[in-house]
C-alpha cells in the first residue's frame, strides 16, 4: 500500500513540475492559427450523470465546436466509453456539439477508451485509418499538460495540443444545447470502480493496459 502511494505521488510532484515548463495555452493557440488547418481534434470524455453536462465536458465541447467554426479543425474525434457512469462519453459530447452546429458528418465517435491515454492512442488510430495525418489534441491546460510526453514519444505522425484559452471560453459558453441522452445509455452497466482496483485504474492511466500496434 505504502508502495502505491509512494508510485502515485512521484507521479503528481512528477506531471506537476513538467507543467512548469509546458508553453501557455494562449502560445499553443497561436501556433495552432499558424499552422491550420488540422484534419481532426481529438477531444478525450467526461462523465455524464444523464442529467447536465459538467463544467469540464461542456469546457471541451464548446472549444471543439470554436475550432472547427472557426476553420482551424476541419473534424472532431469525441472520445470515451461508459466508463463511470452508464453513459457513452464521447456519444454524449458528439450530441452536444450536434446541437451547437458541428455538422454531423465532421464528427467522429471512439468509444472505448477507459482512461486518457486510451482516448488518445485509439482516436489516433482511428485518425489515420480516416487519413487524417494532421493531429491535435484539444481540452484543458491540465490534460494537455499531462499528455504531452505521451503524445511526443508514442506515435509517429506529430500531434499538437490546442488546450482551450480561459479568456477566450467565457466569451463563447453561454450556450444552454438540450439533448436526449438515452442513445447513449448502455443497459447492464458496471462501473470500473467495480470492474477495476485502484491499482488496475491507475496503470490504466499511464497507459500500461494499451497494447501497442506498429507503424
Amino acid at each position: 500500500m505504502l508502495r502505491y502511494f509512494l508510485l502515485i505521488l512521484s507521479s503528481i510532484l512528477l506531471f506537476s513540475s513538467c507543467a512548469l515548463f509546458r508553453p501557455s495555452p494562449g502560445r499553443l493557440f497561436k501556433r495552432a492559427v499558424k499552422n491550420q488547418p488540422y484534419d481532426v481534434i481529438i477531444v478525450p470524455g467526461c462523465p455524464f450523470d444523464g442529467k447536465d453536462w459538467s463544467l469540464p465536458m461542456k469546457g471541451r465541447v464548446i472549444w471543439a465546436c470554436y475550432l472547427i467554426n472557426k476553420g482551424i479543425a476541419k473534424n472532431v474525434i469525441f472520445s470515451g466509453g461508459s466508463v463511470y457512469t452508464p453513459y457513452v462519453e464521447s456519444k454524449i459530447m458528439a450530441l452536444y456539439a450536434e446541437q451547437l452546429g458541428v455538422p454531423k458528418e465532421k464528427i467522429f465517435i471512439e468509444d472505448k477508451a477507459e482512461h486518457t491515454t486510451e482516448n488518445i492512442y485509439n482516436s489516433y488510430w482511428i485518425a489515420k485509418e480516416k487519413g487524417f495525418t494532421k493531429i491535435a489534441v484539444a481540452s484543458d491546460q491540465f490534460q494537455s499538460n499531462l499528455l504531452m510526453g505521451f503524445t511526443k514519444r508514442r506515435f509517429k505522425l506529430p500531434i499538437a495540443h490546442i488546450p482551450f484559452v480561459v479568456d477566450t471560453l467565457k466569451t463563447i459558453d453561454n450556450v444552454h444545447p438540450i439533448i436526449s441522452p438515452e442513445s447513449a445509455h448502455v443497459d447492464n452497466f458496471k462501473s470500473i470502480v467495480e470492474t477495476q482496483t485502484k491499482r488496475q485504474r491507475f496503470r490504466g492511466t499511464r497507459g500500461k493496459n494499451i497494447i501497442f500496434r506498429k507503424e
